[in-house]
């Protein structure tokens, strides 16, 4: 699921989509794709100044079961504040993240207007007893242990589905992703709607929902709000650092992202999607 600082954080959620063993004989095969969303600005709130938002999300997920699963992430977005003023980010990753939820690797790079990049670089690896270790080259070379109840990025997704097919509305769950500075870890809630048979068609329609490989598949309206776990909590409910939401079809195509950053909403529409070759497991 990709965060760049205030702006569009990396939530590799819902792009890096994949199943593990357990999942795979029971469920859809989850699809291996090629995909581009548009991102415009949908609201801003309070005194939030700005005036438009633009920008597109390009990102490509391969591998299965056996081999594991990658993804490659590429998101460009421009914010404009009026005045002439306006914030261009650029944001790479690329993660691969092994199927039973074990073996974590991951590369951020996030460029902001002319500013030198920043990169974070690292690997994380659930030992025998549960917790994990994880190594970061950069920004710096450091080496620190989480909790066993940690979850990688696919690994939230595929309980993500577990639990909308079990017909649970709710999933709570601790995730690590590499982001930021690559030491942070995020609670989230998941909200899961009922689920919506392939045959309903949705209200605003894109290249998804013409898809022959989708059209037959059940989705699920989701929303995962995120939380700094480090943040200090005052009296009363805690505020989300981010959510988002979207429709989340069985083999794990997303679409009409909606990322909300408090202060303003950006909406992600899917404007090309390309199914790709993948080996099956022998």
């Amino acid at each position: 699921m990709i965060r760049p600082q205030k702006f569009f954080k990396l939530s590799i959620l819902a792009f890096a989509l994949s199943a593990t063993p357990a999942l795979a004989a029971t469920s859809v095969p989850f699809l291996a794709h090629q995909a581009v969303y548009d991102l415009s600005l949908q609201k801003a709130r309070g005194n939030a100044a700005i005036s438009s938002a633009r920008g597109k999300i390009l990102y490509n997920f391969a591998g299965s079961a056996c081999e594991g699963y990658t993804t490659e992430f590429r998101q460009v977005s421009q914010i404009d504040s009026g005045e002439d003023k306006s914030t261009l980010s650029d944001l790479r990753s690329t993660s691969w993240e092994d199927a039973e939820g074990k073996t974590y690797r991951f590369k951020i790079e996030t460029r902001t207007n002319d500013a030198d990049s920043s990169a974070v670089d690292g690997v994380a690896e659930r030992g025998e007893d549960g917790t994990i270790t994880v190594k970061l080259k950069q920004p710096v070379e450091k080496t620190f242990t989480l909790e066993k109840d940690v979850v990688f990025p696919t690994e939230q997704v595929r309980r993500i589905i577990e639990a909308a097919k079990e017909g649970k509305s709710l999933l709570e769950l601790t995730v690590y992703d590499g982001s930021d500075n690559g030491e942070k870890v995020y609670n989230t809630l998941t909200v899961i709607g009922k689920p919506i048979p392939g045959d309903r068609p949705p209200k605003q329609p894109d290249v998804s929902t013409d898809n022959g490989t989708l059209k037959s598949l059940t989705r699920w309206p989701v929303t995962v709000s995120y939380y700094d776990r480090s943040a200090k909590q005052d009296a009363g409910e805690q505020t989300p650092a981010y959510a988002m939401s979207f429709e989340l079809y069985e083999d794990g195509v997303s679409r009409a992202l909606v990322l909300d950053y408090n202060d303003f909403v950006i909406a992600g529409e899917m404007n090309k999607f390309d199914v790709k070759d993948s080996k099956p497991c022998k």
